[in-house]
């Protein structure tokens, strides 16, 4: 999701095309958080379950001479502010859905949330009069808990088939099955590159941040085809609610201008 700011106070002077906000959404319990965790530092954290209230986490990229922007949205699965749901969704520009393949109601809410989001969208598209396209990724998480597996494969396939932007990947976030592959899928459907996928970049400290400054800065005629870098921003903070729902306003009424086609980075 493109935030706007003007291009004075932003040192890395990210284009609007390179930003994107992912939402991750899903009934409680059923491992959004730790899809999350994976991405970002590889790990799989078994200590006791905290409900997540809504976690925000910022990604950045030098990509073949170019630098990206990935938020990442951790929403609850307990959606206690409906509100606040519709915004999350009216904002994201890509999607992971996730249910447990050993809980048949997570599955349930995973349809009810497929559905919510292609209404949600096609609002947004007939104030817009764009053609809203929602890269969407199903996930069916615990797959190494495959001995208590509630939800059959014909029944996903039927959720997805004929759906161009929507995939579906039985992964394991414990066993890290299959998650980098729907990285990729999902990446690809955006028409974002490859490289941000957690296997394909070279993970670098947030020290490094002035290798990324440089590379948004240099001379976008010399090609760069050089590796790919990911940083995790730290202290990342989501950006406000106001912000969110002034974004929303302006898209729905066209509002478009130069000075806001850049990106937060704060």
């Amino acid at each position: 999701m493109i935030k706007k700011m003007s291009p004075s106070d932003n040192d890395f002077d990210i284009p609007a095309k390179n930003c994107c906000r992912m939402v991750i959404l899903g009934s409680t319990k059923v491992g959004k958080t730790a899809i999350v965790s994976r991405f970002l530092n590889g790990r799989f954290d078994e200590e006791q379950y905290t409900p997540t209230i809504e976690d925000f986490h910022r990604k950045l990229y030098s990509i073949k001479g170019d630098v990206y922007q990935l938020d990442i949205l951790d929403t609850s699965g307990n959606h206690p502010f409906p509100a606040m749901r519709r915004l999350s969704i009216l904002t994201g520009d890509v999607f992971i859905l996730v249910f447990s393949l050993d809980n048949r109601d997570s599955f349930q809410e995973v349809q009810r949330l497929k559905q919510q989001i292609i209404e949600t969208k096609s609002c947004l598209k007939n104030k817009t009069k764009e053609n809203i396209d929602v890269p969407l990724v199903i996930c069916g998480n615990k797959g190494d808990r495959e001995f208590y597996r509630e939800v059959q494969t014909e029944e996903i396939e039927q959720l997805v088939a004929g759906d161009e932007q929507c995939a579906y990947f039985e992964i394991s976030a414990k066993r890290n099955t299959n998650v980098d592959q729907m990285f990729q899928t999902l990446f690809t459907m955006a028409k974002l590159p490859n490289e941000m996928s957690p296997d394909l970049h070279r993970k670098v400290s947030v020290q490094y941040c002035d290798m990324l400054r440089s590379k948004s800065l240099k001379n976008k005629n010399k090609k760069d085809n050089g590796d790919a870098y990911g940083i995790v921003a730290p202290f990342a903070r989501r950006p406000s609610v106001h912000s969110d729902l002034m974004y929303i306003k302006e898209k729905a009424i066209g509002g478009q201008g130069k000075d806001k086609e850049r990106c937060t980075i704060s």
